[in-house]
């Protein structure tokens, strides 16, 4: 089984739909029961990867291998790769400093350099416990006044943390490709990445997403439907989550395609990296587009 860590940086708002709910959302994005944190689900993943497959560059003929047969396939088995679940990492806040800051958390980082390890992919982070309303940084411009952070409309108490300053660079260097057209935002990730306190951090995590308005259309008069006004919630673009991809060996009978381990990863891996790929609903309008980055 060979394992490797995939990052997602969103360029666009990403819509992976959690299905209606009773709120005000309308349509809402997938969120993690425990942790109330925006995720992509594996399945979601997989689909799309498979659904653009030869547009990145794949193989037809690898597809079934790779990801299973169609149902009503005489050749049923399972697929070689499979996907784990995207976990948030980190997520644009507005700041009334540099526009925006990559906000994050104790735990979402720790979970993070769990996932990195089990993918043979070790860090040495040395997390920072940040109490309730208090900020952990590596940049003073992002700060409003000597010890002042203004997020949104809340303030946090601020400490420059050379700890957080090691992880926002490894962190950089590990979720962007390493290509001239990222160098900003990959110099922004290892400078303006903050760290506050778990329950703060779920605060932004449940309202720092894009709510969107829609009108139905009535298409015999062209004019809004009654009713037809519904609220649908998107990951923000500069949104970075981190996922777990396995390989194995190819199953069933594919003439001379028994593929290992290491070839199916080579494969997905040549795919995927520092590629976009399209998640979620709404690709008509431009919503789902993610830089995918397999480090290592």
């Amino acid at each position: 089984m060979e394992k490797a860590p995939l990052f997602l940086y969103a360029v666009s708002p990403v819509h992976a739909g959690g299905g209606q709910a009773t709120g005000l959302i309308d349509n809402p994005i997938q969120r993690e029961c425990h942790t109330g944190h925006p995720c992509i689900a594996g399945s979601g993943l997989k689909g799309a990867v498979r659904h653009g497959f030869e547009q990145l560059g794949g193989k037809r003929e690898h597809i079934d291998p790779l990801f299973g047969p169609e149902s009503g396939s005489s050749n049923l088995h399972a697929g070689a790769l499979s996907f784990g679940d995207a976990q948030t990492v980190a997520l644009p806040v507005r700041s009334l400093k540099g526009g925006y800051v990559y906000a994050t958390c104790p735990q979402a980082l720790a979970r993070a350099q769990r996932l990195l390890a089990l993918c043979h992919q070790r860090v040495n982070w040395s997390i920072p416990e940040v109490p309730e309303g208090h900020a952990h940084l590596v940049n003073p411009a992002c700060l409003s006044t000597d010890q002042a952070l203004h997020l949104e409309a809340h303030e946090f108490r601020a400490k420059m943390s050379p700890e957080v300053h090691a992880i926002a660079e490894q962190l950089a260097a590990l979720a962007l490709p390493a290509d001239p057209i990222h160098d900003y935002f990959r110099n922004k990730l290892s400078q303006d990445l903050v760290v506050l306190n778990d329950h703060d951090f779920s605060h932004f995590a449940e309202h720092a997403m894009v709510i969107e308005p829609h009108v139905r259309i009535d298409p015999k008069t062209g004019t809004a439907s009654d009713g037809g006004l519904f609220y649908t919630e998107n990951l923000p673009p500069e949104s970075l989550l981190i996922a777990p991809v396995m390989a194995g060996a190819t199953r069933g009978s594919h003439g001379d395609l028994p593929l290992d381990a290491g070839f199916v990863m080579a494969k997905v891996r040549a795919v995927l990296h520092s590629d976009l790929l399209q998640v979620g609903g709404d690709a008509t309008t431009g919503r789902g587009l993610l830089i995918c980055h397999m480090p290592g």
